[in-house]
């Protein structure tokens, strides 16, 4: 899958429209490594205040269509959305066809109580077919669910997609809210929109 087809203007991610669902309607979003914002385009079509965040400002460009859009090194440079000196909250955090390790901590303190986290990334297996083939573009079997083990697991997905040909892990995992209660049973997350 080239860069511009995983960061392009094409389709959203059927990951991303079929949980989409899980997070506060009309809530806040935001798109990490949005590229020209094409989930961007598709959250904000659903209510949702949307910001997105990519290096390229060719890219951005596009994406300031469909909400704020902030030009980032997220690899190099400090996070560029804090209050009061932690990481501001969403409702929901998406992240597709991107993958640095580092940042796996400032995207759940990104999480707002009940906020829903929906990650999308090539996976090992991946080198077989094409790019990206190195290890530290692949996320390893489990590595998802070892990173969401605080958050309700909703679903997750680890495996082989045919068109295009790719390997693949995604999650969809909500936030706890910041309380608990017995009275209020267990949480019901809707499993698809009918």
């Amino acid at each position: 899958m080239s860069q511009a087809s995983a960061h392009g203007t094409g389709e959203p991610s059927a990951w991303v429209r079929r949980w989409a669902h899980l997070a506060q309607p009309g809530g806040s979003a935001l798109d990490v490594a949005c590229g020209h914002g094409r989930h961007m385009a598709w959250l904000a079509a659903q209510g949702f205040q949307v910001t997105g965040l990519d290096r390229s400002e060719e890219a951005l460009s596009s994406a300031r269509a469909h909400g704020h859009a902030i030009q980032a090194d997220l690899e190099n440079a400090p996070w560029p959305l804090l209050e009061d000196g932690a990481p501001r909250q969403f409702d929901l955090v998406v992240v597709t066809n991107y993958l640095w390790r580092t940042l796996f901590p400032t995207l759940l303190h990104s999480l707002a109580p009940g906020g829903v986290l929906l990650y999308e990334t090539f996976a090992a297996g991946n080198e077989t077919v094409g790019k990206p083939s190195r290890p530290d573009f692949l996320l390893q079997p489990g590595e998802l669910l070892h990173l969401c083990q605080g958050l309700n697991v909703v679903a997750y997905e680890n495996g082989f997609l045919p068109r295009p040909e790719r390997f693949v892990q995604r999650i969809a995992a909500v936030a706890a809210p910041g309380f608990t209660s017995e009275a209020c049973g267990p949480s019901r997350y809707p499993l698809s929109l009918e």
